[in-house]
């Protein structure tokens, strides 16, 4: 049995589009869009709808395999090795690190004078991060809610810009601000998720829509903090 149509269905509910959407994106009829969730996706439409949902073309078809491609990594993994213990950064002893605060100003990054985070010497030390390569930021929006919240404060490594599938990164997109996860879909496509995800659809930029977009990833985002906006009632 063909249950293509149920990834597909499942697959326009993550990003928040209807069958009407689907049907107009790939000019086709409303009916098409509902018998391939129906009898499954045609076999000469899986590439095109995979490469869109930014899923892997085998688990679209079958369900087997991973959803997303494996994303293309260059530098080594700065994460700590998964028999490692977690870092609790209130158990951390030893030298605090200054991390210079940032601001956009002008389409670039500025450190603000006078401003700083201080994170253990010893946590940056574990995940492989250089302190010369880190700089904190204020989060620029709420897509990334409740995750991140807006404003709170982010760390950043400018170091590792490789996307890592599913990791958080900061963002210069048209002049502005944004943090996003990101993933490799099909031929290339760059893909931008929210954590706020009825609010935010997924974007898909591939790599002939990139060279018209203003868009640089800046760094890994590797912690964040932030405090209550109020107290409880």
């Amino acid at each position: 049995m063909n249950t293509s149509g149920e990834r597909l269905r499942a697959l326009l509910n993550e990003c928040g589009l209807t069958p009407s959407d689907l049907a107009a994106m790939r000019s086709v009829s409303a009916q098409h869009v509902n018998n391939w969730f129906k009898r499954g996706v045609p076999l000469a439409r899986l590439d095109e709808l995979a490469e869109l949902f930014c899923v892997n073309r085998g688990w679209l078809h079958t369900g087997d395999g991973p959803k997303h491609p494996i994303a293309i990594l260059r530098h080594q993994t700065v994460r700590p090795e998964s028999g490692d213990d977690p870092i609790s950064l209130s158990t951390v002893d030893g030298r605090l690190q200054p991390v210079p605060l940032h601001e956009l100003r002008n389409g670039q990054l500025v450190p603000v004078k006078g401003k700083q985070l201080r994170l253990p010497a010893q946590a940056l030390q574990k995940l492989g991060i250089s302190a010369s390569h880190t700089i904190c930021m204020a989060m620029p929006a709420t897509n990334m809610a409740p995750l991140i919240p807006g404003n709170a404060l982010l760390a950043i490594d400018l170091s590792l810009t490789d996307v890592i599938e599913g990791e958080t990164y900061a963002l210069l997109h048209n002049g502005t601000l944004r943090v996003n996860s990101l993933s490799l879909g099909q031929s290339g496509t760059l893909c931008l998720h929210s954590f706020d995800r009825r609010n935010h659809t997924v974007e898909r930029y591939t790599p002939a829509q990139l060279k018209n977009q203003d868009l640089r990833i800046l760094g890994w985002v590797f912690h964040w903090s932030h405090f209550r906006q109020q107290r409880p009632a």
